[in-house]
């Protein structure tokens, strides 16, 4: 007897093929029996009254790392039909860390990711030094997705070098402690190794995040690590100061998938991401196992000045990200000084940034107080416009009347369709970026890949609906090594997600003050979303509720030494 069978389905079973009528039956965690004509008795029979029956969504993308220490489900990724994350992306992890580096890796990830300091503090469970204690803290909790976890560079770099992390290059001596630990954690389970050069990647004060202090020595012995044990995943953010080239040159020598981060398009740098892309696919004809990671999503962003992340790129800048107080940083945002610098870099540097001087793009989204709210829902543009203002001094001005606490949106990248659509279309090219996890108070994107069913694929017909599952689950699958997962044949586990291709979605952003401490957060609720299962176990009713009387998710350690990721 089985103890799940889930009939009168449409199997889409991850291989990019069409959905077809069939059951699909569930025993012992894992796939029984799939087809159109499976048969026999269950435990538990559900009827799928025709609707879509998927392999859950492989998120990998996320930064659940601090999160999941408090809460195991991750949410929202289960509610958006995610039965697998992979944190510690961009090498920011809190793995390993020493208990003197505590507080300053978390006032980092409260700069880098958008994350409430106050929040972290309150909920990190510090019950770890290593990265393999790490991972066995989370399998002796539980956790309620499949969670795999890259080791940081960042967090490397800190345990090894100290404060000293983010002022210089590693000596000799320190970058053989840094692959040891490195080494010790792919021992452990680790998925891989992540890193960043990425300008906008700063920490506590405009420092730039440690991995980007790394030289090309450092960076290529530390990937070494990779190649000398056949096992794990490159991942990188690539900044200015990085070419397609020489991460081509790592993939080669260390025959590694390799993933680079993270390609949006730029309306005033339309060529910025498909070029890079295109030196990707020309490096993957050559041998080397190298994936771009894009986005089905616009990069939309909400925001007050207390914490304005998508000006944070401009060098400019710093003296807002170093100030210490609402008065200080007050006093900044008044300086002319100041103001004339931002005005020059948002010249210079447009195109190159995730903000463009599109002030037509940023809107007030909500006024503190009430003699401004005929502003809501105004465009900046149209605000300096009316005041005779230029647009920056126009945003300042107003954020600085209420204290700093008026709320922007602003819609940054990857907005024209018919850009995105040639982006994520490439059968190679990896959908993800979700950024689950961080960047709380600005933005959801963990229903990506709801958005991509609904939209890219119903609306748009920018895939059939088979492909655009295949690009969210056996894809990732095959890139991270995902041993039984990705796919609905028989003897692999039983991840799964049941929806209604016709209404499925991701629903309008909301903000919540659910977090350790109170901090408030944004999130979306899936649509359409009938019903999601980790290794056979239901965490997700038909009506979209997330049970957490179980935890069955498996923290993820062993990973296919061969892992791919073709097409």
């Amino acid at each position: 007897m089985f103890d799940l069978l889930i009939r009168n389905a449409r199997i889409a079973d991850g291989s990019g093929g069409d959905p077809y009528p069939g059951s699909l039956a569930v025993q012992d965690g894992r796939i029984a029996a799939v087809g159109p004509d499976v048969q026999g008795e269950a435990r538990e029979t559900i009827d799928a009254a025709g609707r879509v029956l998927m392999p859950g969504i492989i998120d990998g993308h996320t930064h659940y790392d601090a999160q999941i220490t408090w809460d195991p489900f991750a949410d929202p990724s289960p509610a958006n039909g995610v039965t697998t994350v992979v944190m510690g992306n961009c090498g920011f992890t809190i793995a390993p860390c020493r208990p003197e580096h505590r507080d300053l890796t978390m006032r980092n990830l409260t700069h880098v990711e958008g994350m409430s300091l106050d929040a972290l503090r309150a909920g990190i469970r510090w019950e770890f030094e290593s990265f393999p204690q790490y991972l066995d803290m989370l399998q002796r909790l539980g956790v309620g997705p499949n969670v795999a976890g890259f080791v940081g560079h960042s967090s490397v770099r800190t345990y090894v070098m100290g404060a000293d992390a983010s002022a210089r290059a590693a000596t000799d001596e320190e970058i053989a402690r840094m692959a040891q630990v490195v080494r010790d954690a792919l021992e452990a389970g680790a998925v891989g190794f992540s890193s960043t050069t990425n300008e906008p990647h700063n920490g506590e004060g405009g420092v730039p995040m440690p991995s980007r202090l790394a030289d090309e020595r450092e960076l290529r012995a530390l990937t070494r690590v990779l190649g000398d044990s056949g096992r794990g995943v490159f991942m990188t953010t690539k900044g200015a100061c990085t070419s397609i080239a020489e991460l081509e040159v790592l993939a080669l020598a260390n025959r590694r998938p390799t993933l680079v981060s993270g390609f949006l398009h730029n309306p005033a740098n339309p060529t910025r991401a498909s070029g890079f892309l295109a030196e990707i696919a020309a490096a993957r004809r050559r041998g080397a196992r190298m994936w771009g990671e894009v986005t089905c999503c616009p990069l939309t962003m909400d925001f007050t000045l207390e914490s304005a992340y998508m000006f944070e790129g401009f060098p400019a800048w710093l003296p807002a990200m170093t100030a210490h107080g609402a008065e200080e940083l007050a006093a900044v945002y008044r300086d002319p000084a100041f103001r004339a610098a931002v005005k020059r870099d948002l010249v210079a540097l447009r195109g190159k940034r995730a903000f463009n001087s599109e002030w037509d793009k940023l809107h007030v989204l909500e006024v503190m107080s009430p003699e401004n709210a005929a502003l809501e829902g105004r465009s900046i543009a149209d605000i300096a416009a009316a005041s005779g203002k230029e647009p920056l001094d126009a945003l300042l001005d107003l954020g600085l009347s209420e204290t700093l606490r008026t709320r922007f949106t602003a819609t940054l990248l990857n907005s024209d369709d018919a850009e995105v659509a040639k982006l994520i279309a490439d059968p190679d090219n990896y959908v993800t970026l979700s950024d689950a996890g961080a960047h709380l108070s600005f933005f959801c994107d963990a229903g990506f890949g709801l958005h991509l069913l609904g939209k890219w694929s119903r609306d748009l017909g920018v895939f059939k609906l088979g492909e655009a599952v295949r690009k969210l689950t056996a894809q990732p699958a095959d890139i991270f090594g995902l041993k039984g997962r990705g796919r609905l044949q028989a003897g692999h586990w039983a991840d799964l997600m049941l929806f209604d291709p016709a209404t499925v979605s991701r629903g309008k952003a909301r903000r919540v003050e659910d977090l350790p401490a109170g901090a408030a957060r944004v999130v979306r609720p899936a649509v359409g979303v009938h019903g999601v299962w980790v290794n056979g176990e239901r965490v997700v009713g038909d009506d979209g509720t997330v049970s957490q009387q179980r935890r069955p998710g498996q923290v993820l350690r062993d990973f296919e030494r061969s892992a791919a990721g073709a097409h």
